[in-house]
Protein backbone atom coordinates (compact mmCIF):
# COMPACT_ATOMS: atom_id res chain seq x y z
CA UNK A 1 0.00 0.00 0.00
CA UNK A 2 1.36 3.46 -1.05
CA UNK A 3 -0.43 4.95 1.97
CA UNK A 4 0.98 5.85 5.60
CA UNK A 5 -0.15 6.62 8.86
CA UNK A 6 0.00 10.41 8.92
CA UNK A 7 0.02 11.08 5.34
CA UNK A 8 -3.13 13.81 4.28
CA UNK A 9 -5.73 12.66 2.23
CA UNK A 10 -8.58 13.87 0.12
CA UNK A 11 -11.69 12.17 0.03
CA UNK A 12 -12.71 11.55 -4.09
CA UNK A 13 -16.42 9.98 -3.42
CA UNK A 14 -19.03 9.83 -0.91
CA UNK A 15 -20.33 11.65 1.15
CA UNK A 16 -17.22 13.70 2.55
CA UNK A 17 -16.12 14.34 -1.51
CA UNK A 18 -13.72 17.16 -1.41
CA UNK A 19 -12.67 16.83 2.50
CA UNK A 20 -8.99 16.51 3.97
CA UNK A 21 -7.98 14.62 6.52
CA UNK A 22 -5.02 12.76 7.83
CA UNK A 23 -4.79 8.49 8.31
CA UNK A 24 -5.45 7.14 11.91
CA UNK A 25 -4.89 3.77 11.21
CA UNK A 26 -4.77 1.51 8.40
CA UNK A 27 -6.26 -2.02 6.94
CA UNK A 28 -3.84 -3.84 4.58
CA UNK A 29 -5.52 -7.29 4.28
CA UNK A 30 -9.24 -5.50 4.15
CA UNK A 31 -7.35 -2.60 1.57
CA UNK A 32 -9.03 0.49 3.61
CA UNK A 33 -8.19 3.45 5.96
CA UNK A 34 -9.64 5.30 8.37
CA UNK A 35 -9.49 8.89 8.51
CA UNK A 36 -9.83 11.39 11.59
CA UNK A 37 -12.83 13.12 11.62
CA UNK A 38 -14.52 11.88 8.29
CA UNK A 39 -16.74 9.24 6.94
CA UNK A 40 -18.59 9.47 10.01
CA UNK A 41 -21.76 7.72 11.00
CA UNK A 42 -24.22 7.61 14.20
CA UNK A 43 -24.82 4.42 16.18
CA UNK A 44 -27.68 3.41 18.89
CA UNK A 45 -25.56 2.15 21.72
CA UNK A 46 -27.87 0.07 24.42
CA UNK A 47 -27.34 0.74 27.71
CA UNK A 48 -24.88 -1.80 29.25
CA UNK A 49 -25.36 -1.88 33.10
CA UNK A 50 -27.11 0.22 35.40
CA UNK A 51 -24.57 3.13 35.44
CA UNK A 52 -24.44 3.46 31.63
CA UNK A 53 -26.07 5.52 29.81
CA UNK A 54 -27.64 4.42 25.99
CA UNK A 55 -27.82 7.31 23.40
CA UNK A 56 -26.68 7.92 19.89
CA UNK A 57 -22.81 7.57 19.27
CA UNK A 58 -20.50 9.13 16.40
CA UNK A 59 -18.15 6.53 15.10
CA UNK A 60 -15.87 6.81 11.91
CA UNK A 61 -15.79 4.02 9.29
CA UNK A 62 -12.60 3.27 7.12
CA UNK A 63 -13.27 3.92 3.40
CA UNK A 64 -12.18 1.99 0.85
CA UNK A 65 -8.26 3.40 -0.26
CA UNK A 66 -9.65 3.63 -3.83
CA UNK A 67 -12.04 6.71 -2.85
CA UNK A 68 -8.61 9.04 -1.48
CA UNK A 69 -5.92 10.64 -3.44
CA UNK A 70 -2.64 11.40 -1.37
CA UNK A 71 -2.07 15.52 -0.66
CA UNK A 72 1.87 16.02 -1.92
CA UNK A 73 3.45 17.97 0.54
CA UNK A 74 5.62 20.19 -1.27
CA UNK A 75 2.65 20.87 -3.99
CA UNK A 76 -0.78 20.72 -1.92
CA UNK A 77 -2.18 18.45 -5.03
CA UNK A 78 -3.97 15.38 -4.82
CA UNK A 79 -1.63 13.15 -6.35
CA UNK A 80 -0.20 9.24 -7.12
CA UNK A 81 2.53 7.93 -5.62
CA UNK A 82 5.64 6.85 -7.50
CA UNK A 83 8.53 5.15 -5.59
CA UNK A 84 12.36 6.00 -6.72
CA UNK A 85 15.58 4.06 -5.29
CA UNK A 86 17.65 6.58 -3.57
CA UNK A 87 21.78 6.00 -3.54
CA UNK A 88 21.64 4.83 0.10
CA UNK A 89 19.69 1.74 -1.58
CA UNK A 90 16.22 3.09 -0.05
CA UNK A 91 13.52 3.34 -1.82
CA UNK A 92 11.26 6.86 -1.32
CA UNK A 93 7.79 8.08 -2.19
CA UNK A 94 7.36 10.78 -4.70
CA UNK A 95 5.03 12.59 -6.01
CA UNK A 96 4.32 11.84 -9.64
CA UNK A 97 3.39 15.97 -10.53
CA UNK A 98 6.22 17.94 -9.00
CA UNK A 99 8.79 15.17 -8.68
CA UNK A 100 8.97 15.85 -4.97
CA UNK A 101 9.88 13.42 -2.11
CA UNK A 102 7.16 12.56 0.23
CA UNK A 103 8.18 12.20 3.75
CA UNK A 104 7.38 9.16 5.83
Amino acid sequence: MKLKKGDTVKILLGKDKNRKGKIQKIHTSKNKILVEGLNIYKKHVKPKGEGQKGGIVEISRPILVSKVALICPACTKPTRVGYIIAKNKKKQRICKKCKGLIDG
